[in-house]
């Protein structure tokens, strides 16, 4: 594990970037990384990156693994899923099928991970195109609540919301490993089966 300049172990959060191909999970990674917007991105295999934060006062690294929409590379995103602390499940709102898509990710996600309880939020990307919207707002409402998730509209392309998917996200893993230790309750819907407190 990493140290710090005080010797302490680094805080690492692992961030695993999900959805179809094209929906703008690498540009939204980009935009994060290094604020800018690639607009002719050849398809991911899988492309990873670190980066140092300061989460609610605190240096802390977040690493982003940005997997691959299209279904060649399905049966290793399985691997992926095992390391990742937190997912971004990342859809275009100009694209009806890229939403639907994400119950069979997100139910691959459960039975990789095999807890009840995971880091999840839900992201609406290409936000700039909102006159080609195909997803309701409320639509996007009633999944979010169903999954009891927080969700939030991005733009790759002006950034908008991009920041604050990510610390949305991190705040929620945050919460979860926290949950994990006994020290606080996790805010996301999905209730867990046990429970231990110390």
């Amino acid at each position: 594990m990493a140290q710090n300049k005080k010797g302490a172990p680094e805080e690492v959060h692992k961030v695993i970037m999900v959805g179809s191909g094209g929906v703008g999970k690498s540009a939204i990674t980009l935009q994060f990384m290094y604020d800018e917007f690639v607009e002719d991105y050849e398809p991911t295999k899988a492309d990873s990156y670190r980066k140092k934060v300061v989460l609610d006062g605190k240096e802390v690294s977040v690493d982003i693994l940005d997997t691959a929409g299209q279904e060649d590379y399905a049966a290793i995103r399985d691997n992926y899923f095992r390391t990742g602390e937190g997912f971004m499940c990342v859809f275009s709102l100009t694209d009806a099928d890229s939403f639907t898509a994400l119950e069979e990710l997100k139910d691959q996600i459960f039975r990789v991970k095999s807890i009840p309880l995971i880091p999840l939020i839900l992201v609406a990307n290409k936000v700039d195109l909102d006159s080609q919207r195909k997803v309701s707002e409320t639509t996007l409402q009633d999944k979010a609540k169903q999954w009891g998730v927080p969700y939030i509209e991005t733009s790759a392309k002006t950034k908008f919301n991009v920041d604050k998917a990510f610390f949305e996200l991190l705040r929620e893993i945050k919460r979860w490993k926290e949950s994990q230790n006994g020290t606080k309750k996790p805010s996301t819907g999905r209730k867990k089966k046990k429970c231990t407190i110390l």
